[in-house]
């Protein structure tokens, strides 16, 4: 059995699916707070999420994922053998280019990758999803969904293939 942290203390912070931030059920507006716990946000060996600021931490309940992509942007790419990239609009107001290779289909069809140098587990909002998807598609010939990105192809992990 997993040991209990008893020097962090539980709070009423949460982060709902749709990376919207609550203190005891009342949503959090302020943007500079918010962005200052998600710099702040990290992950305990037991996969919890904590606030850490040093003297002061606690933890925050997660319902499903605490980043959320807002967008999905084309942007110029870091390589020269590539032209372009696609960059991730996240939840804390940040910019980051999409790793295709972290890219998961989820129960539902909702859609996860990896951000912040593949710490977090990042959920797709429905809006980033379609605009992604419209560079997604269906391979009859293994049975397969890919994301095609300046013609290369990322073959897509579906729930199915997780169990296997």
């Amino acid at each position: 059995m997993a040991q209990t942290d008893t020097t962090t203390p539980r709070t009423d912070i949460r982060i709902d699916k749709d990376g919207v931030w609550f203190y005891r059920g009342q949503e959090m507006f302020r943007r500079e707070i918010v962005n200052l716990f998600y710099e702040h946000l990290k992950q305990d060996e037991r996969g919890e999420y904590i606030i850490d600021m040093g003297e002061d931490s606690c933890y925050v309940e997660v319902e499903d994922a605490p980043f959320v992509v807002r967008a999905v942007l084309t942007g110029p790419a870091e390589r020269e053998t590539s032209p372009v990239c696609l960059l991730l609009s996240l939840s804390d107001d940040t910019l980051e280019p999409l790793d295709p290779e972290t890219i998961r289909i989820g129960d539902d069809n909702v859609m996860y990758c990896r951000v912040k140098g593949g710490t977090f587990r990042t959920r797709f909002s429905r809006a980033a999803y379609y605009q992604l998807a419209e560079r997604i598609v269906y391979d009859a010939a293994s049975e397969r969904y890919e994301l095609h990105v300046d013609q290369k192809r990322y073959t897509l992990q579906t729930p199915r293939e997780k169990e296997n």
